[in-house]
């Protein structure tokens, strides 16, 4: 492949961090930035985009090109949270192409690339992806092009869970239970102590009044795991149900892909799954075992930033063994 830039700046956008790699043809990795959150629904579109443009400058990078003086690569592979639908992809994309970072530029909403992530090598992009992180979405995709897709904005698009889902439940059977129009939980207790708070009360005044900071409600959630695992009713109920939600999207996208009767691949990520959580995971496995029993579930624990840039290179014809180290160096 006569290529004289790196091949791909591979990007993967997150809502707490972001990501970037720069990937030479033969799948090395020259360099890797990060910076904060990417939320253009909160910031707009321009300011989110600077959010890119601070984790490539985080490793010396110009905005356009290590020198400024042209792109930083062949390919852009743009893989991004808040990129729900297709109109969103185009104008994020309209914006990083202003910017020049690539000759070619691709946006993707970030949950394909946990599904390429996933594929086994040379794997054909055939299977569905969910992820369950600050939030919870997924994708399904097949050779002929076809993609099957969720809004995945929140409950008004029917979204329940993830990360940020399972702390506002945990806070509100909690709340219920310390006064009483709810069952008992030891998520009354153990919320507030996290804390160092001694009641439900005070934490929900800490909360209103801020002094709670808002990305610290994220610390509830292995919490909520802890005290399911040690056999709390109202704790493992909202353990399964988020599995219950995992194996309905998984379920419907195979559905809707003509897959259901098919073995294919079933990749779940995000820190929610990646944890590994026992309860979630079985209960997982016995959903899929039951509505779509030819799944071939599996984990991905490798950065994001990976499936971003094996996209790159899937665009860029690039050869097996350029893929194959490249997931060696993101293990």
């Amino acid at each position: 492949m006569a290529v004289t830039l790196p091949a791909v700046l591979a990007i993967d956008a997150g809502n707490s961090k972001t990501d970037v790699a720069l990937v030479a043809p033969d799948g090395s990795v020259t360099a890797t930035g990060r910076a904060g959150g990417f939320q253009p629904f909160r910031t707009g579109i321009a300011a989110a985009v600077d959010v890119l443009a601070e984790a490539m400058a985080s490793v010396g990078l110009d905005h356009r090109g290590e020198d400024g003086s042209g792109p930083c690569a062949e390919y852009v592979s743009a893989c991004l949270a808040n990129a729900d639908f297709p109109v969103e992809e185009r104008e994020l994309g309209r914006e990083i192409r202003r910017r020049g970072w690539g000759r070619v530029t691709a946006v993707h909403n970030d949950t394909f690339a946990l599904l390429r992530a996933g594929l086994p090598p040379g794997a054909a992009p055939r299977g569905v992806a969910v992820v369950c992180g600050a939030g919870i979405n997924c994708v399904g995709m097949t050779p002929d092009g076809r993609t099957a897709r969720f809004p995945a904005v929140g409950r008004v698009s029917g979204d329940w869970g993830g990360g940020g889902g399972l702390a506002e439940e945990a806070l509100w059977f909690a709340a219920r239970a310390e006064d009483g129009r709810g069952e008992p939980t030891e998520l009354a207790r153990a919320l507030p102590a996290h804390f160092g708070l001694d009641s439900m009360y005070a934490l929900i005044e800490e909360v209103h009044l801020g002094r709670v900071p808002a990305e610290r409600r994220h610390e509830l959630t292995p919490l909520l795991f802890a005290v399911a695992a040690a056999g709390d009713p109202v704790a493992l109920a909202l353990v399964h149900r988020q599995a219950d939600e995992v194996v309905s999207m998984a379920t419907v996208a195979l559905r809707r892909l003509d897959l259901l009767d098919e073995e294919v691949p079933v990749v779940l990520g995000g820190s929610v799954l990646a944890a590994r959580h026992p309860q979630l995971d079985d209960r997982i496995a016995a959903g899929l075992a039951e509505r779509a029993p030819h799944a071939r579930i599996s984990v991905v624990t490798a950065p994001p930033v990976l499936g971003a840039a094996l996209l790159g290179l899937d665009a860029l014809g690039s050869e097996p063994f350029a893929h194959s180290k490249l997931r060696a160096r993101f293990g």
